[in-house]
């Protein structure tokens, strides 16, 4: 006889092995190996270009954040390793990305660096459990209008977070970022630095002209060394990056703040949500863009929880995939992760090797790149095609732009599915119809067909039977006057749901209520389950008013209308 603790202990011992295989399954296996093995030159390649660009967008979200470039680099190079080697897309780039830097500007001003830190830590761990519950399969379901409505309002965001560097001017306020950059407008407008101004339009300019004429140079980087240049030799005074540390930092926990975490954990779940958002479709994107290639979404998110948290350990910002770079790295013809892996190295050993070169680059110049970063985000022609497509696509489209720009990305997020949701449920409610269908004429005479006609009718529930369509059913199926038998035809209902079933049964009672007799046909296996615990049909099963198929519901129906052979009623 086993004791009374056994079988908990089992139950423990299960969910256990079961989480210990489910780990196994997330972790890398033969074939990402394999992948290295079959092109590692295109891969080096690859992970050279890059991180020829990644540098200065490293450097610039890093400034943007508000932790300083150092952040930035060191999150490309920790992040970017960690989420190569054990991420579920064999083509992704992660490191810091505009996105993020959106959502961690209020973080960095409400709780500081360690706030940041300890967010970075929580959203790992919650990308760790998203993994480890499967979740990663979900993010298919988001609308495109949301997708496209954030992107764009992050790029508007990310602008006028670049309008004080670019500008020159120190010490703004605001709550908003766009109070913010129009703060920096007014001091530039009573102290003008048109010198600051020149180089960050210089830098944007060459960049966008350079992809159009020759879209494989990486012309941010050769617009960031000129402006370099030009303030060393040039007697003009501009903000530069700062002091680097040569190498990267030691890892520390002197971040952690247990008491903090109740505080902290809604700012993490919105770095989390975008993390997983942004790094999922990234890998779409690069899968759309390749033959062959197809990301795990879970081992991606799994990979991703991992580079959050080892990212802070360094004094790193959170990360996710950054679709730019990882867009680069396909264009460059990466196969396998090394590529990721080799742009990761290549950071590190710039870090090592040229951080005092990199401190000298100017603030207006990384603006310069963000600025043009943020015109090459926008697909206007895509933004024009939604926007016409439906008046509901158009909705959602310009309400999660707006909500993006005047508030913050979660928030827009939300607002964005909500609003699809309610238009998604309207469309589909309209396509639940109810409709009075004529009964088999048989062998009855047309003057006994027209009596039969006058005292039973049958309707026919056509789509789906819920919440959002229940209460326009409710109305048409209670006005059914002047019969005897009304047959309801339910073959056709495509699901129902607990309030589609009580209003069904509301409308049922309502019809015996007046001294109609209802018969339900043709239920379909499962919405009878529904039906039965709702009490809707088992009342109706009892007294032998639910009938297999259409047929049988008529003929029990003429049984209830008898018919004289004179054509009078019995």
């Amino acid at each position: 006889m086993s004791s009374p603790s056994a079988a908990p202990a089992a139950a423990i011992r299960s969910v256990v092995a079961a989480g210990g295989r489910r780990l196994v399954e997330l972790l890398p296996g033969r074939a990402d190996w394999s992948a290295v093995r079959r092109a590692p030159r295109r891969d080096l390649v690859a992970g050279l270009t890059v991180a020829v660009v990644a540098l200065p967008l490293a450097l610039a979200f890093g400034v943007t954040s508000g932790l300083g470039a150092e952040a930035g680099l060191v999150t490309a190079v920790v992040a970017g390793a960690v989420a190569a080697v054990f991420g579920g897309s064999n083509l992704q780039v992660s490191g810091p990305t505009g996105a993020m830097t959106v959502v961690l500007v209020p973080i960095v001003q409400q709780y500081g660096t360690t706030g940041v830190l300890m967010v970075g830590a929580l959203a790992g761990l919650i990308l760790l459990a998203l993994a480890l519950a499967r979740l990663g399969r979900f993010v298919r379901y988001l609308p495109v209008p949301v997708i496209e409505g954030f992107t764009a309002g992050i790029a508007v965001v990310i602008a006028l977070q670049q309008v004080p560097a670019a500008l020159g001017v120190t010490d703004v306020h605001g709550e908003r970022v766009w109070a913010v950059a129009a703060d920096a407008v007014t001091r530039f407008v009573v102290a003008p630095r048109p010198a600051t101004l020149a180089v960050a339009l210089g830098v944007a300019a060459v960049m966008l002209i350079g992809a159009r004429w020759r879209p494989g140079l990486p012309f941010s980087l050769v617009a960031v060394a000129a402006a370099t240049l030009l303030a060393e030799l040039a007697p003009v005074d501009l903000l530069r990056i700062g002091a680097l540390p040569q190498g990267l930092p030691a890892p520390s926990l002197d971040f952690l703040d247990l008491g903090a975490v109740g505080v902290l954990l809604p700012a993490a779940l919105a770095v989390a949500a975008l993390a997983a958002l942004e790094s999922l479709l990234s890998a779409t994107v690069a899968d759309g863009m390749t033959v062959g290639q197809r990301h795990d979404p879970d081992r991606e998110l799994f990979g991703q929880g991992l580079a959050n948290l080892a990212a802070p350990l360094f004094g790193g910002i959170p990360a996710t995939a950054a679709i730019a770079r990882t867009a680069v790295n396909v264009r460059a013809g990466a196969v396998s992760k090394l590529a990721a892996l080799t742009h990761a190295v290549a950071l590190a050993l710039i870090v090592l090797v040229a951080a005092p070169l990199v401190g000298r680059i100017p603030l207006a110049a990384l603006a310069g790149v963000l600025l043009a970063t943020t015109v090459r985000m926008v697909e206007a022609a895509s933004l024009w095609a939604l926007a016409r497509a439906t008046r509901g696509d158009a909705l959602v489209l310009v309400l999660t732009f707006v909500v993006t720009v005047v508030w913050d990305l979660v928030t827009a997020v939300a607002v964005g599915v909500g609003v699809a949701v309610v238009v998604a449920l309207r469309a589909v409610a309209r396509s639940a119809r109810l409709e009075q269908v004529p009964l088999d004429p048989g062998e009855h005479t047309a003057e006994e067909q027209e009596l039969l006609a006058e005292h039973i009718v049958a309707y026919r529930l056509d789509g789906p039977l819920f919440f959002a369509a229940a209460h326009t059913f409710l109305l048409r199926l209670s006005d059914v006057a002047d019969v005897r038998v009304v047959i309801l035809r339910m073959s056709r209902v495509s699901t129902i749901d607990a309030t589609g079933a009580h209003v069904l049964g509301d409308a049922i009672q309502r019809l015996e209520g007046r001294g109609i007799t209802v018969l339900l046909s043709g239920i379909v296996p499962g919405h009878d389950q529904v039906l039965d615990t709702l009490g809707v049909a088992a009342r109706l099963r009892g007294d032998g008013l639910v009938f297999p198929d259409t047929p049988a519901a008529i003929a029990h129906a003429r049984t209830l209308v008898p018919v004289s052979h004179s054509g009078t009623r019995r």
